[in-house]
């Protein structure tokens, strides 16, 4: 750690870094503000201390400019006795504390390991927060079952080129997170990422988000508007649930993935892109094709990659990862320090059929954070429909699982509904308690 010391009486400074230096710390000195900030801008600075009254810039203004262009860094301020209200106005700058002088060494010192830990401690925060968003745009990834594995693959093999892609699947299974993946892992990933929400766009809106318009071109447009295929030059555009948009704008959506051309609504000039699509919808295309509400040219444009995604009941194994890593991220933002799921929260939460899948889970466990009061998520803690479904006496063993799979699953809820007395699961499944308990150890091994 080092620290830097800013004050203009030289003897002061060399008693600072003598003192500090004995502590263990690296020790940088200025004689002026200017002087000291001129050394944080030059980095690897981790704290602060600055008398507060000097020429030039003055320790309240270093104060404000090290907090304002460097908010990791803190800073202590040293005064004379009569400048207590100086000081406290120090604080209200954002200083971290202040020392009045004669000083008291042993206090500084106390006070420098509060700031230097607090430092740590934001910082170690910030990353585990890079953490989580970066898991965050990557929910759909978390897991390890066969059916994720093949998603991968396909994404893996579509990224690097400039095809098309289609992605299918229930509403919430992460077809979003899929096609920022893909553009993640193209060469277009420093390019922008357009998505376009064509559900939630009414007919006339959709037409000039994507192709934008001119001046005048209608009432109201009162300035020229780029549209998202514009906006997306060089980039990805995703339009999700592609299967909602009218005929009259998939005929000017194809002629785009054509020609990769179009005109702005009330413009005459011919605007070229190059822009790579990704749509996605959680309808059967070829059955809207034949009912005639899909023009099947665009439909073939748009299908030359297909990536299915699985709904979350059909990739059970991966709830249990995903639970823990929803519940780190709610445990940050709601300040709480919940440790797990108790075995019947557990079974009740893989037993349900999450029709809404990862959106649903998500919500879930944002819900059992909120409700829990301690350091474990109960049954009851969980919303009404999930509770309702591991009410039911039954266990639901899913078709193609193998024979370790459903062991688990059997095993998970026998130990729930007999509130985790492993004697008495062990006598209603037939098997010895010592095979039972090193089952349950592997398993939380693997986690």
């Amino acid at each position: 750690m080092t620290i830097l010391t800013i004050d203009d009486e030289e003897n002061i400074r060399n008693g600072l870094a003598d003192n500090f230096e004995l502590e263990g710390y690296e020790v940088k000195q200025a004689a002026s503000g200017e002087e000291g900030l001129k050394i944080v801008s030059e980095g690897n600075i981790d704290l602060v201390i600055t008398d507060l009254r000097m020429d030039g810039i003055s320790g309240e203004q270093v104060v404000r400019q090290v907090t304002t262009k460097y908010p990791g860094i803190p800073v202590i301020v040293l005064t004379g006795h009569g400048s207590i209200d100086d000081a406290t106005e120090a604080m209200k700058s954002g200083a971290f504390d202040f020392l009045t002088k004669p000083l008291d060494l042993d206090h500084l010192n106390i006070i420098v390991k509060n700031a230097l830990r607090g430092k740590e401690l934001a910082e170690q925060n910030r990353i585990l927060k890079e953490k989580l968003l970066q898991n965050n745009s990557n929910d759909l990834m978390i897991g390890n079952s066969s059916e994720l594995g093949k998603v991968r693959i396909m994404i893996q093999k579509a990224a690097p080129t400039k095809a098309n892609v289609l992605i299918t699947g229930e509403s919430g299974v992460g077809k979003e997170l899929v096609a920022n993946a893909i553009h993640k892992q193209s060469s277009r990933a420093e390019k922008p990422f357009v998505i376009v929400h064509c559900a939630a766009l009414s007919e006339s809106l959709l037409e000039s988000e994507l192709f934008g318009f001119e001046k005048g071109a209608f009432t109201g447009a009162e300035n020229l508007h780029k549209g998202r295929f514009e906006l997306a030059d060089g980039g990805t555009i995703f339009l999700d649930e592609i299967g909602e948009i009218n005929p009259a704008t998939q005929v000017k959506l194809l002629r785009v993935l054509q020609e990769k051309k179009f005109e702005r609504i009330g413009g005459e000039k011919t605007i070229s892109v190059d822009v790579r699509v990704v749509a996605a919808t959680n309808r059967n295309l070829e059955n809207e094709v034949k009912a005639g509400r899909f023009r099947e040219d665009l439909f073939y444009r748009l299908n030359v990659v297909r990536i299915q995604i699985p709904s979350l009941r059909e990739r059970k194994d991966d709830i249990p990862l995903l639970m823990h890593n929803f519940l780190r991220e709610y445990n940050i933002e709601n300040e709480k320090n919940i440790l797990r799921f108790d075995n019947k929260a557990k079974a009740a939460m893989i037993k349900y059929s999450w029709p809404g899948n990862i959106r649903e889970l998500k919500n879930c466990v944002e819900s059992a954070v909120v409700m829990c009061n301690g350091e474990e998520i109960k049954f009851e803690d969980l919303p009404d429909s999930v509770r309702a479904a591991g009410e039911e006496k039954m266990i639901c063993i899913p078709i193609g699982i193998s024979m370790e799979e459903a062991e688990k699953i059997i095993i998970q809820e026998n130990l729930a509904w007999n509130n985790n007395n492993k004697s008495k699961t062990a006598d209603i499944l037939g098997i010895g308690r010592k095979t039972l308990h090193r089952k349950i150890e592997e398993w939380e091994n693997a986690q």
